[in-house]
């Protein structure tokens, strides 16, 4: 199964070191690619590769457009992730997910080594996403089964390559992404907020409202929201609504005002502002872009 990847990478002046590289096929032409050994069973998830890097300041990786979900899970050290628009901390026994369609970045802080493993999707707009309403931002995460199953696959493509073995390995790469992305089991009440804020975006909502729908105080809400989601409510808030917005911009033809009211900003201008820290494109820009990767797929 082919998996397209259409990205803009930009490396800074680096020192890095990328080992147990495993690709879907051989579409993506990229130097660091190519030695990589094939298992085409990644395409049946959407995985595109994966692997396992260790970097040193001033090692920087930035994406104007992810085309699929992207997922880190830090092993070792400390490094930082463009996430909603901010640079943050990601140090070991932590992880984050970055949704499809948006500029991405990562680079290693000085002091030492960052060590992580990385699984990266493709998806397109007509597909379902793999990043949901529930999904944390960042939050803690055990990377060692992850690597472990990296690992397995590399040494698994790199020799015999059992289509059996090769699609278990998979499916366990895959299936440790999900227990991080999938939505927060932990707490009913957080997923009754969520629902019931994801059916009206349009609305005003406030903490105190959030809160009393989750029947717990604003304090109470804010403190589990950052612990499953690595978002305040608010935060999180603004993440659905983006989201959302760039689904509509990308697979409809409604005006930017039309868009910017139904996710529920009243203000165009002030629309646009936000969801260029968040994208790292105005509206107008980010739909070209998406009809263009269209035309070109």
């Amino acid at each position: 199964m082919s998996v397209h990847i259409s990205i803009r990478e930009i490396h800074m002046p680096t020192s890095e070191k990328r080992t147990c590289v495993v690709r879907a096929d051989d579409s993506d032409t990229r130097e660091w690619l190519a030695d990589a050994p094939i298992a085409a069973q990644l395409g049946l998830y959407r995985i595109a590769h994966c692997g396992l890097m260790e970097a040193v300041h001033p090692m920087k990786i930035a994406r104007s457009e992810l085309s699929g979900t992207f997922f880190l899970a830090c092993l070792q050290g400390t490094g930082e992730v463009l996430i909603d628009g901010s640079w943050q901390k990601v140090q070991a026994g932590w992880a984050c997910v970055q949704p499809r369609f948006i500029s991405n970045a990562v680079r290693a802080r000085p002091g030492g080594t960052w060590k992580f493993c990385w699984v990266r999707y493709a998806e397109s707009k007509d597909s379902q996403g793999l990043v949901s309403v529930y999904s944390p931002a960042l939050r803690l995460f055990e990377p060692k089964p992850l690597k472990a199953a990296i690992e397995g696959l590399h040494s698994e493509a790199n020799s015999n390559a059992s289509p059996a073995a090769l699609l278990s390995w998979t499916a366990l790469v895959h299936q440790y992404v999900l227990s991080f992305v999938e939505p927060f089991r932990g707490d009913d009440r957080l997923q009754k907020v969520w629902a019931k804020v994801s059916r009206k975006l349009n609305s005003r909502w406030t903490l105190d409202e959030m809160a009393k729908i989750a029947c717990m105080s604003n304090e109470h809400l804010r403190r589990l929201s950052v612990q499953s989601l690595g978002r305040t409510p608010m935060q999180h808030l603004t993440f659905l609504r983006l989201r959302h917005a760039a689904d509509l911009l990308a697979g409809t033809d409604e005006k930017i005002a039309t868009i910017a009211r139904r996710v529920g900003y009243e203000s165009q201008f002030a629309f646009s502002d936000v969801f260029h820290r968040w994208s790292g494109f105005r509206p107008t820009t980010f739909r070209q872009r998406c009809r263009h990767r269209d035309r070109s797929e």
